[in-house]
């Protein structure tokens, strides 16, 4: 990646200045994805020579520019775990209570790993039922047991979920523990340990001490999964997938960031439909100082004057976007927000002199709108609706028409914003296919998004609705990324950094096309079609 000087981010209100008019009209349009094409350039490569690795905050690298969008009808574990696996980032939505968010940030975090270094550790005291209850809250049951039940403590032996199959519950694991081991000794780099855990054909390796303590494990899934994903987006340090989550901008955040670095957060997102408020500089400048080593994503901005504020306030990354969601309608009733196109382009141009990478937020509905917001100087897109409706999105399928869908709702919708709140006295809770599936009462994310939660009167922001099924994102995201170096390939650069160079050089063209033609770009003259985007 670039390594380029960058002007001091204290000073970006300041270089404001530079510019010689303000953001808004005077001899321009603000422009869609639609209202342009890029211009093709020469193909002398393979597409799948094309890298789309990209910067989306200060120090975090994904090797494919796709982000799940914090909604409650689009990242919740399963949705994060994939997105990371496949090379993107699922930010996980705060429309719940903070032990839950916490949960699923410790899910994402325990699902692949290079070192564990806190591993689950059982007493040879703990109970058959116990090894259950671990493989049904966390998904795995190979499991160490220490004479403390902790890391640190002696190594006494490892038990499965064969050790327990078929067991009395109340069994002690101190009966059927295995206590054969194989071990390393600590020191041992990865590569090494990888080698050793391949040639014993055990599931688990434990690390331990020269006193035969144990200090962390290994996991043979963990190398099946390096085979399969081999773009997931890891830590350097530790290998275990990034965990990104949501948080508003008000106190009660305070205490929930708190529970979420506790389970492992490496990326917070500032979530609010309107980023240039004192209560997200004020939360940013806090998380900052607090929290020196989470990186942090603000935003939602649209504009050079909103992103100025917060660069100056510290953000490692922002969000770009305002009312260009499908089921957001802020532009039609607040009169307030900015063409996602122009939004991109202006803020990433004044963005990029600090060196803090954009995500742009809303907007995409195909592989074509991905590669222009690239070319417009996006580090990633995050995208809501192009994955809800996949298996791994929350919620159930249902039938809708004869058609196979799932909920998705704007988080300014009023579904999203009674979210969490105890239904009405004679209200059944599965009165509606819109109700949520979380039952618990908390303090509701959606309403302090979009600065509502005094306001006796909600305003609605957003629209619910449901989205046809995709499919598992195991195969829609690879098409997404095979369709992204295609693209590339036509327009003849070889990575996204190539891209935007090119278009700041001008050697990367655009250019605007109308109505009429963006009619004849699309399927017409056609009695009827079928459209299959991948096999």
């Amino acid at each position: 990646m670039s390594s380029k000087a960058y002007l001091d981010s204290s000073t970006a209100i300041e270089h404001l200045a530079s510019y010689s008019r303000g953001d808004g009209l005077a001899h321009s349009w603000g422009l869609t994805y639609n209202d342009f094409l890029i211009l093709p350039g020469k193909i002398d490569f393979s597409a799948s020579d094309v890298i789309t690795e990209s910067r989306i905050t200060k120090n975090v690298v994904l090797k494919t520019p796709f982000i799940s969008s914090p909604m409650d009808t689009v990242t919740e574990t399963d949705m994060a775990i994939n997105m990371a696996l496949l090379g993107g980032l699922g930010v996980i939505h705060h429309n719940q209570s903070a032990s839950s968010q916490a949960a699923m940030v410790r899910a994402v975090k325990r699902h692949e790993n290079g070192f564990i270094t806190d591993p689950i550790v059982l007493s040879p005291n703990h109970l058959a039922e116990d090894v259950l209850d671990v493989k049904a809250r966390l998904g795995f049951c190979g499991i160490p047991i220490a004479d403390t039940g902790a890391v640190g403590g002696k190594l006494l032996g490892i038990v499965t979920s064969r050790d327990v199959q078929f067991q009395n519950l109340k069994t002690p694991l101190s009966k059927l523990m295995t206590t054969n081991l194989v071990t390393a000794p600590e020191g041992v780099t990865l590569a090494e340990a990888n080698m050793l855990l391949r040639d014993s054909k055990k599931g688990k390796l434990p690390i331990v001490d020269g006193s035969g303590r144990l200090t962390s494990l290994l996991a043979r899934s963990d190398l099946l999964k390096n085979q399969n994903f081999p773009l997931a987006s890891k830590r350097p340090e530790s290998k275990q997938l990034y965990a990104a989550a949501a948080i508003g901008t008000r106190p009660a955040d305070w205490d929930r960031l708190a529970h979420l670095v506790k389970a492992g957060l490496d990326i917070v997102v500032l979530d609010s439909s309107q980023g240039n408020s004192i209560f997200q500089v004020d939360m940013l400048r806090w998380v900052k100082k607090t929290f020196s080593h989470l990186e942090v994503i603000a935003g939602n901005v649209v504009t050079r004057a909103q992103a100025a504020e917060l660069i100056a306030a510290g953000a490692d990354g922002l969000r770009v976007g305002m009312g260009s969601g499908s089921i957001c309608i802020t532009q039609e009733v607040m009169a307030v927000g900015r063409p996602q196109a122009t939004a991109v382009y202006a803020v990433a141009e004044f963005a990029s002199k600090f060196g803090v990478p954009i995500i742009a937020d809303g907007g995409i509905s195909n592989v074509g709108h991905v590669v222009k917001a690239l070319a417009l100087g996006a580090g990633a897109v995050m995208m809501g609706g192009l994955l809800a409706g996949t298996t791994e999105a929350p919620g159930e399928y249902f039938y809708h028409e004869g058609k196979r869908v799932k909920t998705y709702r704007g988080m300014g919708s009023i579904e999203a914003m009674e979210q969490g709140k105890p239904a009405p006295p004679g209200v059944s809770s599965s009165s509606s296919k819109f109700q949520p599936t979380k039952a618990a009462t908390h303090e509701n994310a959606a309403t302090t998004r979009y600065f509502s939660e005094s306001s006796n009167v909600k305003v609605a922001q957003g629209v619910s609705g449901d989205v046809q099924d995709k499919g598992s994102i195991q195969a829609f995201l690879p098409y997404l990324h095979a369709g992204l170096q295609h693209s590339l390939q036509d327009i003849g650069v070889r990575n996204v950094s190539e891209l935007q160079a090119g278009v700041k050089v001008g050697r990367v063209r655009f250019e605007l096309r109308t109505a009429s033609a963006q009619v004849e770009g699309g399927v017409h003259g056609l009695n009827s079609y079928t459209k299959r985007l991948f096999a």
